[in-house]
């Protein structure tokens, strides 16, 4: 069973997100920032918010996985999207959408000038709580 609970706010617009997640006490999870990178440090899918979007969610579910932990104990995501338009941000998002055990978690997406790699366009870090400990 999982240690996160996603929260909805009964005085606030449903989004159709969580709002906030309340995380039962545990160890946490924090990764690093994961950048879509192939096995050799290439970056995946120069110039494709998407494809760079799920490169980076496989990673992070690799990650994941090795400590234990799914999609499904993510108690917040943070999503950095390096494109001028927000529709770049939409299709990351999707993508989010479209990968992570619904519902999702919260998330924080913000586009920014420049990420660590040439070529990189998309990073995601996450707080994850293993599920079963407490």
């Amino acid at each position: 069973m999982s240690r996160v609970r996603l929260n909805g706010s009964a005085g606030l617009h449903d989004s159709g997100f969580a709002y906030s997640a309340t995380v039962a006490p545990g160890p946490l999870i924090v990764t690093a920032g994961i950048s879509p990178l192939d096995a050799e440090g290439g970056i995946v899918a120069p110039g494709d918010v998407v494809g760079q979007t799920r490169r980076c969610l496989e990673i992070l579910h690799t990650v994941l996985a090795e400590q234990g932990v799914t999609f499904a104990d993510i108690a917040k995501l943070t999503i950095y999207v390096a494109e001028r338009l927000q529709a770049d941000l939409v299709v990351a998002w999707q993508e989010i959408v479209a990968t992570v055990d619904p519902p999702v978690p919260p998330a924080m997406m913000m586009g920014v000038t420049v990420l660590a790699y040439d070529d990189q366009l998309v990073e995601i870090e996450a707080i994850a709580a293993p599920a079963g400990t407490s």
